[in-house]
Order: structure tokens, then C-alpha cells, then sequence
């Protein structure tokens, strides 16, 4: 079967023949994948980037943002079966570690965990994969247009759930509404895809979504959000520093830029009691200055809680498909448009390579 490659460290990324895999054990899962997502994570690796090949493997096969459907099941298996559209989730844990033992690598203690198509093990850019059952998520047909986002979906519904537990467990006035989010000003910062799919859970949540990019307002992103009912704000021309004082203070802030002086600089933004949760990973080595005793004193006399969320667990997916299946029934087709760029395998590089303004999530299809 065919495979789309990177040999790590390089940019070395080609089309490859790999054996067909089978079942070999009761609880396994054989998938036929229909397309996989490309992410930031992907375009690092072929660049030269992060990455690390299965043991005795020269290279590594690419993407993890998967989606397919079962072909076949080990005689064991309950949760799916043939014809479901599934996806798997990512991580694999390192079998040592309590969080990892209770399924939530994503939590991982020793750092000796496995990710497919990142670190020690091949991911889904290719024609069929099998898995243990315990890492498959049943995806319902009526999303089979977007089923492809519930991975970057996931990484989302973590850290919102992440910010809602910490601050139902420390303000007295939480069980006050349905849900701490209800009425509350949310501001997502970075309108890529995690973005875009953080204001999902926000606004059937009840918040008071708004987005912050740098983009005209009327390009497909900003107007993506306001569809569905959240905010645009231009950063050009209200900046992360001073969104407290032309817009309002934000209740929860959720950064997907990765980008540091945007990542500090939200911290002015945050209201008395405010959550702020990062998901982006900023690149390079430059240098920042900050003001630290400022950073310090305004975290403990404002009562705000920074907290960093990487990944997901198997519960964060089900979230994804959950919330993406009630999008669906209030907005419809709105959702398949964060598909915005379509490839066939054998146009890899080109998928890789190229990267326009308005493109939101790019996929492979096989």
C-alpha cells in the first residue's frame, strides 16, 4: 500500500510502499483511512523538524488528524464495527506512569510516550491502519464531511475543560448558572483551526465568543466565527493589550497562536478571576523582556490562573464529536467550510509546501 514519508531531521518527504497491515490481535481494529488532516505539526516535520522514526525505521510515516472508516475487527472488539466511520486518537502511553495507566496520556509523567506520525511511531498518511480498540472513537455518518477535524476538535475540547474544572473548583459563584462558560466572555486568540473549532464548544456553552486575529474582517475566517455567532477583533487595530479596555475584560482566554509577544501581551486582557489556558507552541530561540514582578503581582492580586494544554485523551475526542455533531444540527453545510483545501495523495508535495491566507484546514484525501 502506499504511504506519504519524512525521514527525520531532513526534508526528505516522498511516496512510499509499506505492507498492508492485518489484524493479529482479538482487540484490533483494521481502518480503511478516507483523509487526513495536515497541521502546523506536519509542516514542521517536513521541514526538517521534530519528528522521530519508529525504532529500525530510516522514516516515518506522516499525519496524526485522521479519519476512516472499519473494515474489518478482531473477534473481541464491541465498540465499533465494519462500515463505522472512526477516529484514532494520538498518543500512546508509556505503560509506566499513573495517568497513563487510568488513559490519560496526555498527562504523561516520564515523557516516554509514543505519538503516531510524530514520535516512535507511524501515523496515518496511508491506505489502511490498524490499532487497538481502546483507541478508536466511533465518528457518526452525518459528520463524515468533517469528521476529519476531531483531533484538532480534541486539543480544543481539553484545554476549555481543563479551564472550566479549575475554575468551577475555586469560585464560589460556579454553580450559579448551567455551566461556568454561560455568559461569560471568552476571547480565542489565533483563528487557525484550533481556534476556530475552540469557539464551537464556547458558544453552545452560552459565552460571549470573540476572536482575535490579523486579518480583514471580511476574509473566510473572521466571517467562519461570526456565523456561527461569535466577535471579530482585528489585532491590527486593537491590539492583545488593549482588548480589556475597547472591548472588555475576558473571562477565559484560550491562545492558538504560539506566538510570544502575542501570548504575553494577552495577559492585559484578562479580567479579575480569569482563566487563560495556551495551546500554541511558539518556534524559535528569540529572546522576550518582560516586566516578571508585574507578571507576578497582577497573576496573585487579580486571582488569574495561567495553564499550558497540550494534547488530548480518548474523553476529549468523544467531546469533539459530541459538540461537532450538535454544530452540525444549528449550522449545517457552515461546518464543511474549515475544509477549505483538498488534495489526493499523490500531490503531497504540494499539500505540504503550500500554505495560502485563507486556508483554514488542509487534507489528504486516500
Amino acid at each position: 500500500m502506499k504511504a506519504i514519508s519524512v525521514k527525520p531531521g531532513t526534508t526528505a518527504v516522498q511516496l512510499v510502499d509499506r505492507p498492508e497491515p492485518n489484524i493479529n490481535a482479538p482487540d484490533e481494529v483494521k481502518v480503511k483511512i478516507i483523509r487526513v488532516g495536515i497541521c502546523g505539526t506536519d509542516r514542521e516535520e517536513t521541514a526538517g523538524g521534530r519528528s522521530l522514526a519508529p525504532q529500525g525505521s530510516p522514516d516515518l510515516v506522516l499525519g496524526h488528524e485522521m479519519f476512516g472508516k472499519v473494515v474489518e475487527v478482531g473477534k473481541s472488539v464491541t465498540r465499533v464495527k465494519a462500515g463505522d466511520f472512526v477516529v484514532f486518537t494520538v498518543r500512546r502511553g508509556c505503560g509506566k506512569c499513573l495517568p497513563c495507566t487510568m488513559n490519560r496520556s496526555d498527562m504523561c509523567l516520564t515523557g516516554e510516550y509514543h505519538e503516531r506520525g510524530i514520535w516512535g511511531l507511524d501515523g496515518y498518511q496511508t491506505e489502511f491502519v490498524v490499532d487497538k480498540e481502546q483507541y478508536v472513537v466511533h465518528v457518526p455518518s452525518e459528520l463524515e464531511p468533517v469528521g476529519v477535524l476531531t483531533e484538532p476538535a480534541s486539543v480544543a475540547e481539553k484545554a476549555i475543560d481543563e479551564a472550566v474544572r479549575v475554575q468551577s473548583a475555586r469560585l464560589p459563584d460556579a454553580g450559579a448558572t448551567p455551566g461556568w462558560l454561560y455568559g461569560k466572555k471568552c476571547l480565542v486568540a489565533g483563528l487557525g483551526p484550533i481556534g476556530l473549532l475552540a469557539a464551537i464548544p464556547l458558544v453552545l456553552r452560552g459565552a460571549d465568543v470573540y476572536g482575535l486575529d490579523i486579518v480583514d474582517e471580511n476574509t473566510p475566517r473572521p466571517q467562519w466565527l461570526k456565523k456561527i455567532g461569535g466577535k471579530y477583533i482585528d489585532g491590527r487595530k486593537i491590539p492583545a493589550q488593549k482588548v480589556a479596555d475597547s472591548v472588555a475584560p475576558m473571562d477565559l482566554i484560550l491562545d492558538a497562536t504560539g506566538v510570544a509577544p502575542v501570548e504575553l501581551s494577552l495577559l492585559d486582557a484578562l479580567a479579575l478571576n480569569g482563566v487563560y489556558v495556551l495551546t500554541g507552541v511558539p518556534g524559535g530561540d528569540r529572546a522576550l523582556q518582560i516586566d516578571g514582578a508585574d507578571l507576578i503581582r497582577r497573576l496573585v492580586l487579580k486571582n488569574q490562573v495561567m495553564i499550558g494544554s497540550v494534547n488530548a485523551a480518548r474523553d476529549h475526542f468523544q467531546m469533539a464529536v459530541d459538540d461537532l455533531t450538535h454544530a452540525r444540527l444549528l449550522w449545517g453545510d457552515h461546518l464543511n467550510k474549515l475544509v477549505t483545501n483538498r488534495h489526493r495523495f499523490d500531490d503531497f508535495v504540494s499539500a505540504f509546501q503550500h500554505h495560502g491566507q485563507d486556508e483554514i484546514k488542509a487534507v489528504i484525501e486516500w
